[in-house]
């Protein structure tokens, strides 16, 4: 049972569609041949850091009185602020994936067909995925009170995406050249640009 207030319950759904979502689109997607892959060591046991924030701690908070200890209390606006931030990260995050389609994978790979996407969310934004987690670990933050699980997905999502990110924008220029450089130039790596950028310029 849930050991606190009913936004308790408002966090779990959203993981719960979280989930599911990508579930679909890994499933979806599990067939395509892999053409080409840029791994780097412990790409693997970032992901699963990336889990054991956004699921593995909170889980424990929920269902166990472990984590009793480091419980604190919230803003009454805060876990209203936090429903918004996570519609919005919900909405984002399927949109991303439903944009990419059958170029998306979890790792840094091109598969059989994949294409370049600069359409949908993918217009103004390169990573609009990693925004979309990003403002998920905000809204987790906002609706689980607790100093474990509460900034969890935050700081485990942090190592992946500074890290990996360099190395995936590396990788699509490899693969897409000139293409990849244009696209970069007109959009920002989280939030959209709307100031067209000037010769050799970079993205916010």
């Amino acid at each position: 049972m849930f050991r606190h207030s009913p936004w308790d319950f408002v966090f779990f759904a959203g993981f719960c569609v979280y989930a599911w979502t990508r579930g679909v689109y890994e499933n979806r997607t599990r067939l395509n041949r892999r053409q080409a892959e840029a791994t780097f060591p412990g790409a693997r046991l970032l992901l699963a850091f990336v889990f054991v924030g956004v699921a593995g701690f909170p889980v424990i908070y929920l269902f166990t009185p472990w984590f009793a200890f480091a419980d604190y209390g919230l803003p009454a606006w805060a876990p209203w602020l936090g429903t918004a931030v996570m519609v919005l990260a919900l909405w984002l995050f399927w949109r991303s994936h439903s944009d990419l389609g059958l170029n998306w994978s979890m790792h840094l790979e091109v598969r059989t067909g994949h294409e370049l996407v600069t359409s949908g969310v993918y217009a103004r934004v390169r990573h609009p995925m990693y925004a979309a987690i990003w403002a998920f670990s905000l809204a987790q933050w906002l609706l689980v009170s607790n100093w474990f699980a509460g900034p969890a997905a935050a700081a485990c999502f942090a190592p992946l995406y500074f890290i990996r990110t360099p190395r995936e924008e590396r990788f699509l220029r490899d693969v897409f050249g000139p293409a990849y450089d244009a696209y970069r130039q007109r959009t920002g790596r989280l939030v959209p640009r709307f100031v067209k950028a000037g010769p050799g310029g970079t993205s916010a």
